[in-house]
């Protein structure tokens, strides 16, 4: 009989999304079948599935550390940011509608039969589904119509773990304040907390967890200390995607108000040669970096008049004027070209604008999205390449007989003249190892034989060993419930 756990949090950003990739890989190596699932996430940062859909990239991962290929079913409803107020929706893998924050609050509801759909399907398979949550419930203003918290746990019988993140600070207030403001339904269904990101010596908040514990009725489950290897691990949110200080090599990366995909930057932050700086807005990019890497983007039209605004577009003319590389991935590529025309208004209004000119190429904007795991060759040395491709829009002109990647025969990406500025579409390239050594060895980086998905593999299983310590993992797993006609 399949059971089921959820992991909640008193705050966006508590540690969830690894929380459950440590969970799930603990219980792996019990010999449970385990699969993630979330019922509904938000981030720009997608995975491609093996199914053709995508999904968060978050779940990508927990499914790696469940020894499993993603599929649409562990994230069945997926929000993805196209502007302050809007954001297209993506059902079982695949795009539905573009709709504002205030309309999608109203239609959330009727999307739970979907959501459950996945659920059980999944539940079928395995022996186990840990539950992630999205946000807090304690958003009692969102409880109406709520798929992603207390909502789905409710319809699904789930118990819940709510976890507080005591790096911000305040995390009584947290816990203590999210069962004040939950109702009763929804409070009986947490049975456990956990205490995530500590530092220092967790035997000084010994009295805060006694304090917890008689003021809600829920179990310890321990104190948590602070990870320090989880840069290692792919990140999900925006807000994770920080500067990583490594070697002699540096990669500058514009900080885009609507980056997507940017897990490309991973493989490049493990390797020992390569300081990865990402660069805010209001900075100019660095004059002494050896690569541009100009990232994908959710709303490429937009975020090229945001890459304007900053002058980041004066910088990059500097930077390949002395000899500089530029690389543009996905968005990053089509931000490249001479024009992008989007006259069918995908992006927002129709459009015509002009492409920082650094490719002789155009991209036009199209409805279809390619939703695609690709495996490419490296033209120049015949490497293979594994990634995925997860955009719209079509990228033609004269610099695309420069292609330097091929796909079943076709070319793919552009470069100019000198081949120091290139863009593509594959996401995902830099975790072939030996694509990457070459491509950084043209930088002057130190030909090294690292194996990137080995390295998160150990990740992940120290990431477990690091729950095992200082969580009960027993007692977790021992609250689970069964699920709802899984036999």
């Amino acid at each position: 009989m399949t059971k089921a756990i959820m992991i909640q949090g008193a705050g966006s950003n508590v540690g969830k999304s690894m929380l459950v990739a440590g969970i799930a890989r603990a219980a792996v190596k019990r010999g449970l079948s385990v699969a993630p699932f979330k019922p509904q996430n938000m981030s720009n940062n997608a995975a491609v599935t093996v199914d053709g859909g995508e999904i968060g990239r978050a779940q990508a991962l927990q499914a790696l550390a469940c020894g499993l290929n993603p599929v649409v079913d562990m994230n069945p409803v997926l929000l993805k940011p196209e502007s302050e107020v809007g954001a297209q929706v993506v059902v079982q893998g695949q795009r539905l509608t573009t709709m504002k924050a205030r309309d999608y609050g109203r239609m959330k509801s009727t999307l739970m039969p979907a959501v459950l759909d996945s659920f059980h399907r999944l539940s079928a398979q395995h022996d186990l589904i840990i539950i992630e949550g999205a946000g807090s419930p304690a958003e009692v203003n969102l409880r109406s119509g709520d798929i992603a918290n207390m909502g789905f746990a409710t319809a699904a019988g789930v118990p819940v773990a709510l976890i507080g993140d005591i790096d911000r600070g305040g995390v009584i207030a947290q816990l203590v304040g999210t069962h004040a403001v939950l109702p009763q339904e929804d409070r009986d269904l947490i049975r456990a907390f956990g205490i995530n990101k500590f530092r220092g010596d967790p035997t000084l908040f010994s009295d805060g967890m006694d304090i917890i514990a008689d003021r809600t009725g829920w179990a310890p489950l321990g104190i948590i200390p602070w990870f320090a290897d989880a840069w290692k691990l792919p990140a999900e949110d925006v807000m994770d995607i920080a500067s990583r200080a490594g070697g002699p090599i540096k990669i500058a990366v514009p900080k885009l108000n609507r980056i997507a995909n940017f897990d490309d930057l991973d493989p490049l932050s493990a390797s020992p040669d390569i300081s990865v700086e990402i660069v805010p807005e209001g900075r100019p990019l660095p004059a002494d970096a050896d690569l541009i890497l100009i990232p994908g983007s959710k709303s490429t039209i937009a975020d090229l008049a945001h890459f304007r605004v900053q002058g980041w577009d004066i910088d990059l003319h500097a930077h390949i004027r002395r000899g500089g590389h530029v690389l543009g991935v996905c968005g990053g590529y089509q931000m490249l070209g001479r024009e992008i025309i989007d006259e069918d208004g995908i992006e927002g209004p129709p459009a015509r604008v002009p492409g920082l000119g650094h490719l002789d190429v155009v991209t036009v904007m199209k409805p279809e999205k390619r939703l695609a795991r690709t495996s490419a060759v490296h033209i120049a040395s015949g490497e293979t390449v594994d990634g995925y491709e997860i955009h719209i829009g079509n990228t033609t002109g004269p610099d695309c007989a420069n292609a330097w990647l091929q796909i079943d025969g076709r070319g793919e990406g552009a470069a100019n003249h000198d081949g120091r500025v290139q863009g593509c579409y594959l996401h995902g390239l830099f975790a072939s190892d030996g694509f990457r050594s070459l491509f950084l060895e043209k930088l002057g980086a130190a030909p090294v034989a690292t194996d990137y998905q080995a390295g998160v593999t150990k990740t992940l299983d120290d990431l477990a060993q690091h729950l095992e310590t200082h969580m009960d993992i027993d007692a977790l797993l021992a609250m689970a419930a069964p699920v709802k006609g899984s036999g």
